[in-house]
């Protein structure tokens, strides 16, 4: 029984990756608002009904399975020790990002192809301001989580103007690493994770000098 659970969710999980990879393709070559769900079933060798089982919506497509969730960044955040907050987003960062290089090379997909879907998939956010706003919702939420937790470590309110500067500094800077390594070669985890160093080590200054 248990044996069968696996295999079930095994073919869950790729037909699900299939269905976003028609989706990506499809996005990426006639564009996202002019792509219908029964031409992403069809890319994907799928019924249309399986395609929106999956993602509800079509939207759901390039949202759905984000690892960077504001419910881990909270917990990682409630456990922080006093007056560490930008080191908690990092732990947070490094811990999310080692997890999903994991994921990725137990998926068996050439690791490069998924750092090409996942740069394919911040271009469509940015091309398209319905995505972007969906997108930038997401990060508020994050923001005002760290915005929060910095207001507690300085002594601020969350919404006064230097916790709010800093949190936006911080999304701001963590998702530009994605957005501009779009189209370069997939990079190693320890310059992934140097990378999101500098992007708090310039938080951090902007603290001090501040």
């Amino acid at each position: 029984m248990i044996a069968n659970d696996g295999r079930r969710e095994r073919k869950k999980a790729q037909t699900r990756a299939r269905i976003q990879d028609a989706a990506l393709d499809l996005f990426a070559s006639q564009g996202y608002r002019e792509t219908t769900i029964a031409q992403i079933a069809a890319r994907a060798d799928v019924a249309t009904r399986t395609v929106t089982l999956h993602f509800p919506a079509k939207d759901d497509l390039l949202f759905a399975d984000d690892p960077f969730t504001p419910e881990s960044l909270a917990a990682r955040l409630r456990d922080r020790p006093p007056g560490s907050t930008l080191d908690a987003v990092r732990e947070w960062m490094h811990a999310t990002m080692r997890e999903l290089d994991e994921r990725d090379r137990a998926s068996g997909v050439d690791p490069a192809h998924i750092w090409q879907r996942r740069a394919l998939r911040a271009d469509l956010l940015m091309a398209d301001d319905d995505l972007r706003g969906r997108a930038r919702a997401g990060y508020r939420d994050l923001e005002l989580l760290i915005a929060a937790a910095l207001g507690e470590d300085l002594g601020h309110p969350a919404d006064a103007l230097l916790p709010r500067l800093a949190a936006v500094t911080v999304v701001t800077g963590l998702r530009e690493i994605y957005v501009t390594r779009e189209g370069r070669a997939r990079p190693e985890m320890p310059e992934l994770a140097g990378l999101v160093d500098a992007v708090l080590a310039f938080a951090e200054a902007g603290l001090r000098t501040a």
